[in-house]
């Protein structure tokens, strides 16, 4: 029962569905190269690929192995065994060099090894082999060189006594080519290669040496002139190209005629051609034989003696100008007299016009030049044979235009300048000369364009301006060309500028229209500006053709007040005027109002003064004593009668008293500062000698006053009259 247990759970666990994967991994793979990295030719070489895949159990898995060289595969396979991959290279050659990786697939997943770099030193030596070793000139030889046991891309190259001949580039390890001499002898044949390994190359040692004998046809171009000797211009020649002993020969040959590279005629076996002998001409004759490849050559030179010169023509004289008289010299200066008398030389000109006629003697024209440039040409003729000249332009000058002068720039007072002297028309070089009245100053030659003639001049005067002249010359006997007077504007620099300023500084006030005037000595245009010390933007910036410009404030205030000053400059130069300073006052209502105003403080002040004063008085009043004497207005009674003629007259009078000068040592008394004194005047002529007594109100601060008095029978205060002021 155990063991029937085991097995099921055995057969269990082992058991998986169809088609499912087994789990692994590749660790690693690995390219090993036996016997070495380095190895010489003619070493057998393994290869062996090297795997490390990890199972998680012991199910074959199915390997593809790919092997490369440079990238290129070279081999692949697929096994199910876990054993290495071995690749061979028996008897490994130069070619095998290269850098091989190994790479394994399986179930999708790959993995490469490192590169590893093979090195196969040393090549086969080449072997040489030719179809035969005897020929004759232009036969061919069949040449076969092979490199053992090499593989391509191999360059063969093949040496005829030790020259390369022949170059041939193919990816196997031989190669045959056809080899043709000329020239009979004995040729020493051998052959190397060169095996491309890239990027870099390997060469072979040489091959044997294969010796080969070229025969020569008996074939011999024949090349005949007549006459060889003493041949003038103008003699027939006769010339001969044919094959020595022809007609021993069945094949073709094909016979070319030339003289120097013009090809005179060709034809077969033999070839005639008849001329004039020309001087001059290449005296070189070639007659050339061709068979098949092979190529014979008879050359031969006559000397030809000119019978006379090529003419050359001149003209006089040298220097022509427009409408100028010319002689046009048509001439040949050598000649053979023995052949030719100097008579029978014609001479013409090409073209004839109507403007040049023959002149005296052979070969010359006469005539007026044209206004225009224009190409002669003359010929030389004699026993059929025409020489001509080359071709002579005549170019005649253009006479000199009246000069104008004129002012480079501009002209300052005081600075120099330059005066411009030019022509618009006239042939270089010309002669320029300044003059001032009568007086010569400088002189220039303008020789080529662009230049110019340029005069550096200074004048202190205005009008000394028009007092330059100049001429001009391009021809010594003609007549001078002179200009007009200097015609030109001259510019003043700017001087005493001065800044003026109304209305004048000292009556500026606010309100007014200011007028900043700058005024300058000077050339117009003028730049005019105005600045503000302090900054250095301008308040304003005017050119003007005047000499005289302002700069208008409408309204002034007080912030106008500061220093100003302005600028005026022309194409000279720049000045600045003197410093001004202005201070705006206040304004006349403002003055006025001010004024006004400061009247009204006094006055309110004063009435306030006035007020306050009247004030202390009231005060002064009320602390005054007064007296006062009162008679009675109606006679009294019998009885009343008799009793005042007894008594005294009364008279009250109002005193004040001053107060003292230390109020703490007077009392402080309540009420008013009234004082009632009662006085007792005498019956007419009695004397006052009894002393009534006096009464006396005082008031002084609200108190009561301390009245000291004196009570007379029959009256007490209450009886007083009451006080008038």
């Amino acid at each position: 029962m155990g063991l029937l247990l085991l097995l099921t759970f055995t057969l269990l666990s082992s058991w998986r569905p169809v088609g499912a994967q087994s789990p692994f991994t590749i660790r690693n793979v690995n390219l090993v190269i036996e016997p070495g990295n380095d190895v010489m030719r003619d070493t057998n070489v393994t290869l062996r690929c090297q795997a490390v895949v990890s199972t998680s159990d012991k199910q074959l898995l199915s390997r593809a192995y790919r092997l490369y060289k440079d990238n290129i595969l070279v081999y692949t396979d697929t096994t199910n065994s876990s054993e290495d991959l071995v690749y061979q290279l028996p008897l490994a050659r130069v070619s095998n060099t290269g850098k091989y990786e190994c790479q394994i697939v399986i179930e999708g997943k790959s993995m490469s090894s490192e590169p590893k770099k093979l090195t196969v030193t040393g090549l086969s030596t080449p072997e040489l082999h030719l179809s035969k070793r005897v020929l004759n000139e232009g036969e061919e030889v069949i040449a076969k060189c092979t490199a053992p046991g090499e593989m391509g891309p191999i360059i063969f190259y093949f040496y005829a006594d030790f020259s390369e001949i022949k170059e041939e580039r193919v990816n196997k390890n031989h190669v045959e080519v056809a080899l043709r001499f000329n020239g009979a002898g004995i040729r020493k044949i051998n052959c190397s290669y060169v095996a491309l390994i890239m990027p870099n190359s390997v060469r072979s040692e040489q091959s044997n040496i294969v010796s080969i004998s070229v025969k020569e046809l008996p074939l011999n171009p024949v090349l005949e002139i007549s006459p060889h000797q003493r041949v003038y211009e103008g003699d027939p020649l006769n010339i001969t190209c044919t094959i020595g002993d022809f007609h021993s020969y069945s094949e073709k040959v094909h016979v070319y005629l030339s003289q120097g590279k013009h090809l005179l005629s060709f034809g077969t076996n033999k070839v005639n051609y008849s001329k004039l002998a020309v001087a001059n001409e290449p005296g070189e004759f070639e007659c050339r034989l061709e068979m098949g490849k092979v190529a014979k050559v008879a050359t031969a030179t006559v000397s030809v003696t000119e019978l006379f010169s090529v003419p050359t023509l001149t003209v006089s004289p040298k220097d022509v100008f427009q409408e100028d008289e010319i002689k046009l010299i048509c001439r040949s200066e050598v000649y053979a007299p023995e052949r030719l008398r100097r008579e029978e030389l014609v001479y013409t000109i090409d073209p004839l016009r109507s403007h040049l006629v023959s002149g005296r003697g052979a070969g010359i024209f006469s005539g007026k030049t044209l206004p225009y440039e224009f190409n002669y040409t003359c010929s030389a003729k004699a026993k059929e044979i025409v020489k001509h000249s080359k071709t002579l332009r005549v170019s005649p000058k253009v006479p000199v235009s009246q000069p104008k002068i004129s002012v480079v720039g501009r002209a300052v007072l005081g600075r120099p300048f330059q005066i411009l002297c030019q022509s618009d028309k006239g042939s270089l070089p010309i002669n320029y000369t300044l003059w001032r009245r009568n007086d010569l100053l400088k002189m220039a030659i303008v020789k080529q364009l662009p230049q110019k003639a340029l005069f550096n001049v200074t004048i202190q005067r205005p009008d000394e301006i028009s007092q330059y002249m100049c001429d001009a010359q391009n021809k010594q006997d003609r007549v001078v060309e002179l200009s007009k007077r200097l015609n030109a504007s001259v510019t003043v620099p700017v001087s005493d500028t001065l800044l003026t300023v109304l209305p004048d500084l000292r009556n500026i006030a606010e309100g007014d229209r200011l007028y900043l005037i700058c005024s300058i000595n000077g050339t117009p245009p003028v730049t005019f500006k105005w600045y503000r010390s302090g900054r250095a933007q301008p308040l304003s910036t005017t050119t003007s053709n005047k000499i005289t410009l302002d700069y208008q404030v409408p309204e002034v205030s007080r912030e106008h007040s500061g220093t100003y000053y302005c600028e005026a400059g022309n194409y000279a130069n720049n000045v600045r005027s003197q410093l001004v300073t202005i201070d705006v006052s206040m304004a006349m209502w403002k003055k006025g109002l001010i004024v006004a105003s400061c009247l009204l403080v006094v006055a309110v002040l004063v009435l306030l003064l006035v007020l306050h004063f009247r004030a202390k008085r009231v005060r002064f009043e009320r602390t005054a004593v007064s007296v006062w004497t009162e008679r009675p207005s109606k006679p009294a009674s019998d009885e009343e009668s008799s009793l005042a003629s007894h008594e005294p007259d009364v008279e009250y009078t109002e005193v004040v008293h001053p107060q003292p000068a230390d109020p703490a040592r007077v009392p402080l008394r309540k009420g008013t500062d009234t004082v009632y004194s009662e006085l007792q005047n005498a019956p007419h002529g009695v004397a006052n000698c009894c002393d009534y007594g006096s009464e006396e109100y005082a008031e002084l601060n609200g108190e009561q006053p301390e009245i000291n008095h004196t009570h007379l029978d029959g009256y007490n205060h209450h009886d007083l009259p009451v006080p008038v002021d």
